[in-house]
């Protein structure tokens, strides 16, 4: 006792001082970013009349407006070829600066963004809200709560996780250390969707920043207005930390601005279709570039007879309808057990009939609009092609008070019950507030039914059995799996974010997405330099002795055979064969024949 005595009160001494240094407040100055062009006071006269879409497409301008009421909120440039590529190598140079950066600078430069968006949230909120017609809370839920979740674990775990690891060197290297360095690539580029305009922005540029890296991205045409604004955040606390100017860009346009992007980075991170995921994986190839494929999903709702049917039907709707139908990750397929299916259809219905969409800035909605032109039109051929077939209406919400010029923006929440595998809403990614609901009879038949899918994004399994539901989750062919919740392991910053089949390849997020930022270097150094160095055994040096192929042979058995004594023969052949080689007797006797 006398001896652990004196540890206990120094282990006690040091939780409370480490204690005390959390009560004192960091030290983070404060950035001003210039917002008063873009709230909405009323005032200003660009955004008091409404949009009118036109056929085509200006190529110089990318026109942006509110979905949830067509208000027109102005343009931003359609950037050339020639002039995304100046971009770009602005910056490269100021990358050339900034990765010699500490990261004391990184994190202060992640603790100030922090603090900005903690201080700003409505401000943040609101102007996502206005560029996708999501609601105030789901652009709390989906762009404030995961950037500040992934800005903290960064601070927390990101320079553990960057800095050289040393690994295990092998029999054969015992006298070398083996370690991995990341160094970064360089410039990342980022072609990112339109359904979270904040933190797709920020994901993939707070991971390329803190890995020493600059990052242009190329934000979608359906959601530029937003993202123009978010890059002077970003600006604004590269600035506060004396980063290089141009070290961060966001840029706008159509297709041959992402092109263009495409050509001119060092890795392509991507967010969208699989028909376009393909398109940039060809253009990679001609550069060679790592690409990160996040292709969307069509992810399963697994619903088993021994749950809470009232709670996980509430979850059920937050999945279908998260952000207004703009589902990242969302749940697009329902399976329930028969037992429960009557039950749990009716929740579901009574849930969603208390939802109301509406402009989501003018009243207390439940959904916002769709972000897209013509989306509902395609969810609506969704769901007449499901009803031909044999599905029914199970329920729908309603609308709000909705400008005439914006009644196509939106669509209810819609229930469909008798699904089956051979609709297209089974198959397809809607991008919608929709809920099939198809009953399953054993665990069995819903894993055949969610695999089958040409999507693997994730899943999320629901059962009173823990032991049961991560049992069907091991089985479903697919990236990510939540175990009675859904899209909890996006929460977690620490995992990686990506699926399989057409739904892309590679991961952001967690450790695989930071250190795919990274030029990962093998790095092999002599352990007790420069008293051991590596010196090439003398029947092997040329010209190489007869016994060269011996010798190989016995090293090989003494470094790995499966037997210790047979290791131990080898290992005295071995040390013979040394021994006769290096003798004066033996060297003359090789000259001489």
């Amino acid at each position: 006792m006398a001896f652990w005595w004196p540890l206990l009160v120094l282990g006690f001494a040091f939780a409370l001082c480490r204690f005390l240094l959390m009560l004192i407040p960091p030290n983070v100055p404060s950035i001003d970013v210039d917002a008063s062009d873009v709230l909405d006071d009323g005032k200003t006269k660009g955004n008091s009349y409404i949009y009118v879409p036109s056929r085509g497409r200006t190529p110089e301008k990318v026109q942006c407006y509110e979905p949830a009421t067509m208000k027109y909120l102005g343009f931003c440039p359609a950037l050339r070829p020639d002039e995304v590529r100046e971009h770009v190598a602005q910056a490269r140079k100021a990358q050339k600066i900034w990765a010699r950066s500490s990261f004391k600078q990184r994190r202060q430069f992640l603790r100030i963004l922090l603090k900005y968006i903690i201080e700003h949230q409505e401000l943040i909120c609101e102007i996502s809200s206005r560029d996708t017609g999501k609601t105030m809370v789901d652009a709390s839920l989906g762009e404030i709560m995961t950037t500040c979740e992934k800005i903290t674990w960064l601070l927390s775990e990101g320079e553990r996780w960057l800095k050289p690891e040393y690994r295990s060197t092998g029999r054969s290297m015992l006298h070398k250390t083996a370690k991995v360095e990341f160094h970064p690539l360089g410039v990342i580029g980022a072609i990112v969707s339109w359904n979270y305009p904040f933190h797709n922005i920020f994901n993939p540029m707070l991971a390329a920043v803190f890995s020493g890296n600059g990052v242009v991205i190329k934000v979608s045409e359906h959601a530029s207005w937003s993202g123009c604004f978010y890059l002077r955040i970003i600006q604004a606390a590269l600035a506060a930390v004396g980063a290089p100017e141009n070290l961060v860009d966001v840029i706008t346009g159509f297709a041959e601005t992402g092109e263009a992007l495409v050509s001119s980075v060092d890795k392509i991170i991507f967010v969208g279709s699989p028909g376009v995921g393909k398109t940039i994986m060809r253009n990679a190839s001609d550069t060679l570039i790592p690409v990160t494929l996040e292709l969307g999903g069509k992810d399963a709702f697994i619903v088993c007879e021994d749950v809470d049917v009232p709670h996980v039907a509430q979850i059920a709707v937050r999945a279908a309808l998260q952000s207004s139908g703009q589902n990242c990750a969302g749940a697009e397929r329902f399976y329930v057990h028969q037992d429960i299916y009557s039950k749990f259809v009716a929740e579901v219905v009574r849930i969603v009939k208390s939802v109301t969409a509406g402009p989501p800035l003018s009243g207390k909605y439940d959904m916002g609009a769709i972000c897209m032109q013509e989306h509902s039109e395609k969810l609506q051929n969704l769901v007449n092609e499901a009803l031909d077939k044999g599905a029914e209406f199970a329920g729908r919400g309603s609308f709000g008070n909705l400008g005439e010029d914006a009644v196509d923006q939106f669509f209810p929440p819609t229930v469909l019950v008798n699904v089956n595998h051979s609709m297209q809403l089974m198959q397809e990614e809607a991008f919608g507030p929709i809920l099939p609901i198809m009953k399953f009879s054993s665990d069995e038949e819903v894993v055949k039914l969610a695999n089958d899918s040409r999507y693997g994004l994730g899943c999320a399994v629901f059962s009173g059995s823990q032991r049961r539901a991560k049992a069907i989750a091991s089985q479903i062919h697919c990236g990510m799996a939540a175990i009675n919740d859904f899209a909890s392991t996006y929460m977690c910053q620490s995992l990686p974010f990506g699926g399989v089949k057409d739904s892309g390849f590679g991961r952001f997020a967690g450790i695989e997405g930071l250190r795919a930022c990274c030029l990962v270097k093998s790095v092999v150094e002599d352990r007790w330099w420069p008293f051991i160095k590596t010196k090439i055994p003398k029947p092997i040096q040329y010209p190489v002795a007869d016994n060269g192929f011996e010798f190989q042979e016995s090293l090989v058995e003494a470094l790995y055979g499966l037997n210790v004594w047979d290791r131990l023969r080898a290992l005295v052949h071995v040390l013979k064969m040394l021994t006769e080689q290096n003798t004066p007797s033996n060297s003359t006797k090789r000259k001489n024949d």
